[in-house]
């Protein structure tokens, strides 16, 4: 017992440590630099410097090299002084480009992106589903060919948040369909404006059209854009979506989803005693979910998180459409009203039919709630796999619809 003491008291030495340094890290960004005048990209330019902009990752890579759960404590500063945030404006970039970049990209990669990816200079989107690959991402049928010190890229990829935006892509392509589908993939950086390369949006329920389509035609990629190995390409993509369902579990949008429950409560039904009840659940699960991501953050590593991601993300976007649900029907009638698709960007005072409607891709984006459920099954419970029939069957011999 007397060593686990000194485990503890090692440890928790180490945490008030780190602790100190990103405290004094960020008292010294922000005596030098105040948000409040400069612009966006210096201020957050010089938040990556300072090595806060992921705290967990190395020196000169926009980080100090401590505890992930650290960052929390520079979040928590930058939403009260209402700082520039990377995460809003470029998730896909914050969220999933930056680990995946740290973890398989060259120095010189990583010296060219991971700045203005932070600094929302570049915004970046992810190009994994297809037409007929979607929760099956490894049967994807985008080829790229080898020519010289070039890769020659043709297909179609689907659901791509912010296409249509971004300056960057994390593309994955198809390189050996003699190999069985997992084995033949190889992982790109796709510059979004290179010739061959056309964005379609595609207009949601919500009037909005952040996801596309995007067609590739002999789209030509250096192989210096390459991402690891060639054929390694599930590896890669495997670090991109387990940092996904790590960022979905944990995103802000959820707590702005109780808060506006709490507030729409006080407005319409206080005295409620039935739904009071149902409130109180939804307000204990928000909580569970919020301690949740902060025990993911406390274990996240840089590179590729575990399975265990999958049960932030899935908690996170049922209790997300259930919270947007009853706000519906606390709004009683009026839920029912929804402003002119032309107006969607102007101010309204009842926004609350805007996030229902968006919520319903919650279980569906990020990895649907049955893959979510697959993967914990399987990967953390070690329950028996579903059957593979197509399992060490080269790709290009697998019968497709």
């Amino acid at each position: 017992m007397a060593s686990q003491g000194r485990s503890d008291e090692n440890g928790s030495s180490v945490h008030d440590t780190q602790e100190a340094q990103v405290r004094e890290a960020l008292r010294t960004l922000l005596d030098r630099h105040d948000p409040a005048t400069l612009s966006p990209e210096e201020f957050l330019g010089a938040q990556y410097d300072a090595g806060l902009a992921w705290v967990h990752f190395p020196p000169g890579r926009g980080g100090l090299g401590v505890n992930p759960k650290l960052q929390t404590l520079v979040d928590e500063h930058m939403i009260v002084l209402r700082a520039p945030r990377c995460f809003p404006k470029n998730p896909i970039g914050y969220g999933m480009g930056a680990p995946t970049l740290l973890a398989h990209g060259s120095e010189d990669q990583q010296d060219r992106y991971l700045r203005r990816l932070f600094t929302c200079e570049d915004t970046w989107c992810q190009l994994f589903s297809e037409p007929s690959a979607g929760s099956d991402v490894a049967s994807l049928a985008t080829s790229a060919v080898r020519d010289g010190d070039e890769w020659i890229v043709n297909g179609q990829k689907v659901w791509t948040t912010l296409a249509h935006l971004s300056r960057y892509g994390l593309l994955v392509t198809r390189t050996a369909p003699e190999q069985p589908k997992h084995r033949g993939l190889t992982y790109f950086v796709l510059d979004m404006h290179a010739p061959g390369v056309q964005t379609q949006p595609l207009r949601q329920m919500t009037g909005d059209a952040e996801f596309n389509e995007v067609f590739l035609t002999d789209v030509r990629i250096p192989d210096s854009e390459r991402l690891s190995a060639e054929g390694d390409g599930w590896k890669v993509a495997i670090t991109t979506l387990m940092n996904e369902r790590v960022a979905l579990g944990g995103s802000q949008p959820r707590v702005f989803a109780m808060e506006q429950l709490m507030e729409l409560w006080q407005e319409k039904r206080p005295d409620d005693k039935m739904l009071r009840d149902r409130m109180t659940r939804l307000y204990i699960a928000s909580e569970v979910c919020k301690y949740n991501a902060l025990r993911s953050s406390a274990n996240r590593k840089a590179g590729t998180p575990g399975p265990e991601g999958s049960v932030g993300k899935l908690f996170v976007a049922e209790l997300n459409q259930r919270i947007w649900n009853f706000c519906i029907e606390l709004e009683g009638a009026n839920g029912m009203l929804y402003p002119s698709y032309t107006d969607l960007n102007s101010e309204h005072p009842h926004s609350t039919g805007q996030p229902f409607l968006r919520a319903q891709a919650n279980t569906i984006e990020g990895g649907t709630s049955n893959i979510m459920r697959n993967i914990l099954g399987e990967r953390v419970l070690q329950l028996p796999g579903e059957p593979r029939p197509d399992k060490g069957i080269p790709w290009r011999d697998v019968p497709r619809s």
